[in-house]
């Protein structure tokens, strides 16, 4: 969910703008956004937003928050077709200007001179930013590594970062994901030998998930399926997305036809090679789908499952849950544990340290990552030689010149979530209210008077609360503690109502240890 302000001169420039996915903490919540009060209070200020490259955690958050922010994007094509399929989405392309800038190009905003440097990544068009203003120049890693034979795009050019460097650059804001990794990531180039050794020795059907977004891989499974005599099928939305984008700027146009699923079922089984989405664990994508036996296509005993993608911390539930109905099926699992099928796309320490050494800044400032990834890398640059290291928590305002770079204010930041088709605060009323309803279960109760007296028996229904085959003698005592307590009332409807609902959750507490929430109905006639 990464958005960076930079401040000068009193305005302002946001480089990207993205999500973040829920975890049971938001129930019914699939996507979390960033709250972005901050900049919407000062949004007469604020220029434009930049985009680094095509992550959904760098431009997700686009189709719901930039047509309120009114400003122009700047993207490279590649990502510039991403962002473009996005807002014909949600509806609102022709409201949002969308400029393409082509990596190297320069451009300005204000008292920002900035400029695309293309850096390898795992996807097309990574970009790093070069920030001019007239107080210092800033390096913007975005996401890179370094990677002399990337595949697909740009690697990134020494001569030019070096060049970068030899001017001078005030602070160098740099990717933190992979600073525990006392090795590089390795090229993407490398995979392409691992993936095919593992595929020709399989013998049924073979299916690969990777992310969707990584369309070098996507190239590379297409010359290990010609490789090993396989006829591709892919599936999943958000793979057709990456496809078409890619062949719409010039990249994958020798992709090889593909099958549908029915096709792809009538195929010898050692003949078929799937590149499918869903390998964090997400229920509703392909690999899910198939896992569950919900999806045309089908695995099953000596089928084989690459996963060539890095588990992301935090998905390690869902990921096993789906290994483990793959198992349950006879299929054969191969991650990155077993054999070369992944590459990362961020930098280990000596490529960190390589870039450290072209920039040469006087202060660096990790980003990305969590906090013990920030701390690890700032400890790291300072024995590498920079002079300075400065980290920062969400909110922060760094003031990073004239004087000494140093912290000077707090922003307020949080989340927002797209529940459904609005958004609302990550903790507010409604989330907050879903959250004691999945923790404790809800109780309704209709109570009806006539004339202040209570009229027939209360009506109780029960959601979610643990009585199970306990519920009628359960529901009779509640509706006994309702009608009692209706009795006792008095006139004051109000206080008759938290009355009875007080009498409701005693009774349900009592019988559960749980304290549901109970919603009170006074019927009067």
């Amino acid at each position: 969910m990464n958005v960076n302000l930079y401040g000068c001169q009193g305005k302002w420039i946001m480089v990207d703008c993205g999500i973040t996915f829920a975890d049971p903490a938001y129930p019914g919540v699939d996507v979390i956004l960033p709250d972005l009060g901050f900049i919407e209070e000062r949004g007469d200020d604020l220029l434009g937003i930049v985009l680094t490259h095509g992550h959904e955690d760098h431009i997700g958050a686009l189709p719901y928050l930039a047509e309120d922010l009114g400003v122009p994007l700047f993207a490279s094509p590649f990502t510039a077709g991403l962002i473009a399929g996005k807002l014909e989405e949600e509806g609102n392309a022709a409201r949002i200007e969308l400029n393409i800038i082509e990596p190297g190009q320069e451009f300005a905003l204000g008292p920002f001179g900035l400029r695309f440097v293309p850096v390898a990544h795992s996807i097309p068009e990574g970009s790093a930013l070069l920030i001019e203003t007239p107080y210092g120049r800033v390096f913007h890693t975005g996401d890179w590594k370094l990677d002399e034979t990337p595949v697909l795009g740009s690697p990134a050019d020494p001569e030019v970062i070096k060049a970068i460097g030899d001017a001078g650059v005030l602070a160098l804001v740099c990717d933190s994901t992979n600073v525990f990794n006392p090795e590089p990531s390795g090229s993407e180039a490398s995979v392409r030998d691992g993936l095919r050794d593992v595929v020709a020795a399989a013998k049924g059907r073979v299916l690969v998930t990777t992310f969707a977004s990584n369309a070098a891989r996507l190239k590379t499974l297409a010359e290990v399926a010609g490789d090993c005599g396989r006829t591709l099928c892919v599936a999943g939305r958000s793979l057709d997305r990456i496809l078409k984008v890619a062949r719409a700027t010039g990249y994958l146009r020798d992709f090889p036809a593909t099958v549908d699923f029915d096709e792809a079922m009538r195929l010898p089984p050692d003949k078929l090679l799937i590149v499918a989405t869903g390998g964090q664990g997400e229920e509703r994508a392909a690999l899910g789908r198939i896992a569950s036996g919900s999806h045309q296509i089908s695995l099953g005993e000596g089928d084989t499952v690459i996963f060539s993608s890095k588990q992301i911390p935090g998905n390690e539930v869902a990921i096993g849950k789906i290994q483990n109905a793959l198992a349950a099926k006879g299929v054969v699992m191969i991650t990155d544990r077993q054999a070369h099928v992944h590459v990362s796309g961020h930098p280990g320490r000596p490529e960190l340290a390589t870039m450290y050494g072209w920039v040469r800044p006087q202060v660096l400032v990790p980003v990305h990552g969590e906090m013990r990834h920030l701390m690890e890398q700032a400890r790291f640059g300072l024995t590498q030689g920079i002079p300075a290291a400065l980290v920062q928590t969400d909110g922060d305002i760094i003031r990073l010149a004239p004087g000494k770079p140093t912290k000077v204010g707090n922003a307020p930041v949080g989340r927002l979530v797209l529940d459904g088709d609005v958004i609302l605060p990550a903790d507010g009323a409604t989330i907050n209210e879903r959250r004691k309803l999945a923790l404790n279960g809800q109780i309704s109760v209709a109570v009806a008077l006539r004339a202040g007296r209570l009229f027939g028996d209360p009506q109780i229904r029960v959601q979610g609360v643990p009585v199970e085959e306990d519920r009628e003698p359960f529901i009779d005592e509640a509706v006994d503690a309702a009608a009692s307590a209706a009795r006792d009332g008095g006139r004051d409807r109000e206080k008759t109502r938290e009355s009875i609902r007080l009498a409701v959750r005693r009774v349900a507490s009592r019988w559960t240890g749980k304290k549901p929430i109970v919603d009170v109905l006074l019927i009067e006639g």
